[in-house]
């Protein structure tokens, strides 16, 4: 899937040619760059930045100062990378885009993992990724310290509130769900989403899923909520949740915290490559 990624953005950035460089860079030239922190955060995206110049131009030669997942400074250089000036111009955005984003991601969740530190609750990413990037956003998610969730629609089960309501109800979706898994041979784990109380109380009269949702509780409904579900369940929280709001869910007792906004409003940390003589 790396790889599928890595070629289909090359072929949208360079097309038939890198023009600016073919037009002004010798084709024998040879040149180092160095990977510039702009800003403090995390450092994501060093393996996959070390892929990208493997299947560009496997003569390259990179140093690496930093690894995922290192805490890093402005000033500091996470690499350098060695060899021929048009290779490393050709690659230099679609570096610099994935390191950007996977390190904002990075940054966001790592400094999230701080203000639960203590708690029990994992956090989890969600599917609102950019579309055909999902793979790096969810790696980024996990070396900022956090954990994933389902990574598509394939791996797992969830009945959010459309299923239910175009099921007609809890009973049926879950019903319906364990049928459709044992005519097709699936053994897949099954989630699903509660509105309110009434909803948790007739999925604990139904049964027969691997995990509660209780979306847009607040961290007190939340609480009477867990006193009424039993071990066999695991427990999540989804649900507008915020930096600022998440401890107060943590403390709680939920094992695991959904948050969106890992992925689908982060900012990119600020890093540059820069050529060095």
């Amino acid at each position: 899937m790396l790889d599928e990624i890595i070629k289909n953005a090359l072929l949208e950035d360079i097309g038939e040619g890198d023009h600016s460089t073919l037009a002004c860079v010798p084709k024998e030239a040879r040149g180092t760059a160095k990977l510039l922190v702009k800003e403090d955060g995390i450092i994501a995206g060093v393996e996959v930045a070390k892929r990208i110049y493997e299947l560009y131009d496997p003569s390259l030669e990179i140093q690496f100062f930093k690894k995922d997942g290192d805490t890093i400074q402005k000033g500091e250089i996470a690499f350098t990378v060695h060899g021929l000036s048009q290779s490393i111009l050709s690659t230099e955005r679609l570096v610099l885009n994935i390191m950007q984003r996977m390190s904002g991601i990075a940054t966001q969740t790592a400094n999230i993992m701080k203000v639960i530190e203590g708690c029990s609750t994992k956090l989890l990413d969600t599917r609102k990724t950019t579309p055909g990037i999902r793979y790096l956003e969810k790696l980024a998610v996990k070396i900022g310290g956090g954990e994933n969730h389902r990574f598509a629609l394939y791996d797992m089960i969830m009945l959010k509130d459309n299923h239910v309501d175009y099921a007609g109800g809890i009973k049926p979706a879950i019903q319906k769900t364990k049928e459709y898994l044992v005519a097709n041979n699936k053994c897949l784990r099954i989630e699903i989403e509660v509105r309110n109380m009434n909803e948790l109380k007739e999925v604990l009269e139904v049964g027969g899923v691997d995990r509660i949702m209780l979306d847009n509780f607040t961290p007190e409904l939340l609480k009477e909520a867990l006193k009424l579900i039993p071990a066999q369940y695991e427990t999540e929280a989804s649900g507008g949740i915020t930096i600022d709001t998440i401890r107060s869910y943590a403390e709680t007792g939920v094992q695991y915290i959904s948050v969106g906004a890992l992925t689908h409003s982060v900012k990119s940390l600020d890093l540059s490559l820069k050529a060095t003589f």
